[in-house]
């Protein structure tokens, strides 16, 4: 009868200790903040947020996206707590294309769009039928066509603004042809057009300092730097949670805005 007590207390106190364990795992699988992110420089600064996350008791997990669609996919899934890879036209546009829920949860940085050189290294040396390359997505295509009409190379029909496209050219003197491809391919063909039109991180990806590589490219006090800025987006109705709101603190803190400022030679701006 004694061996029977002591083997029933036995399964007793292991079953409290699984149960222990069980529970101690569901709380930290809480502190998880799991984030859907471009390689860069969205994925770099955030490996700069994650150690000092983990002093506060966050576990920030990054996956690296290679597209500007599936980061926002599986935030509306549930998958993913939040993605950094995004400016607020794109993800009006994205909600508006795909019926996802998804919002800005904090404005973080600024990436300055530009024209780099490809077979061409001033602008002053295009040709008739010389091309450019530009993303083609909605809204980056748009900001593209706005700096070159910016720079006298096209004129687009008025009020076109972050809608435009290359139907709204309505003036093309030397008669550029505008060749659209989607973002990440750009860099890859910088050598067989004139010049490429590049967001800020594909820009670094091709190794290319706005700076000191681009021949014209937005200012930090221009309306982009307002309009483009660069977010943490979460699905509607989580802009609250604890974990958005700690990562987003981290991600303004002086440390990160220092380490910016450091590192991008002004490809990259805090906001």
């Amino acid at each position: 009868m004694k061996q029977v007590l002591v083997c029933v207390f036995a399964v007793v106190l292991l079953t409290n200790v699984l149960a222990g364990c069980a529970n101690g795992s569901q709380n930290t699988d809480s502190k998880v903040i799991k984030v859907a992110a471009s390689a860069t420089p969205h994925s770099q600064i955030l490996e700069q947020v994650k150690p000092i996350l983990k002093e506060k008791g966050w576990d920030l997990q990054v996956t690296v996206f290679n597209d500007y669609v599936q980061p926002n996919l599986v935030v509306e899934s549930g998958d993913f707590d939040a993605n950094y890879f995004q400016h607020v036209p794109y993800l009006h546009s994205f909600n508006e294309e795909q019926d996802t829920n998804l919002v800005n949860a904090g404005s973080i940085h600024y990436e300055p769009f530009g024209i780099y050189p490809g077979k061409k290294a001033s602008l002053n040396e295009l040709a008739a039928g010389d091309e450019i390359a530009v993303p083609n997505d909605t809204t980056n295509e748009a900001r593209a066509l706005l700096l070159l009409q910016d720079n006298g190379i096209i004129t687009l029909t008025s009020g076109a603004g972050l809608t435009a496209t290359v139907n709204d050219i309505v003036d093309n003197p030397l008669g550029i042809i505008i060749l659209e491809l989607e973002a990440a391919q750009l860099p890859r063909i910088k050598d067989e057009v004139a010049f490429v039109v590049l967001n800020g991180n594909y820009a670094l990806e091709a190794g290319f300092s706005v700076a000191k590589d681009s021949v014209a490219y937005e200012r930090a006090d221009s309306e982009a730097a307002k309009t483009y800025v660069n977010i943490i987006a979460v699905k509607t109705g989580n802009e609250e949670n604890e974990g958005i709101k700690a990562l987003v603190e981290v991600l303004k803190s002086d440390q990160i805005r220092n380490y910016i400022n450091d590192t991008y030679d002004g490809a990259v701006i805090p906001y």
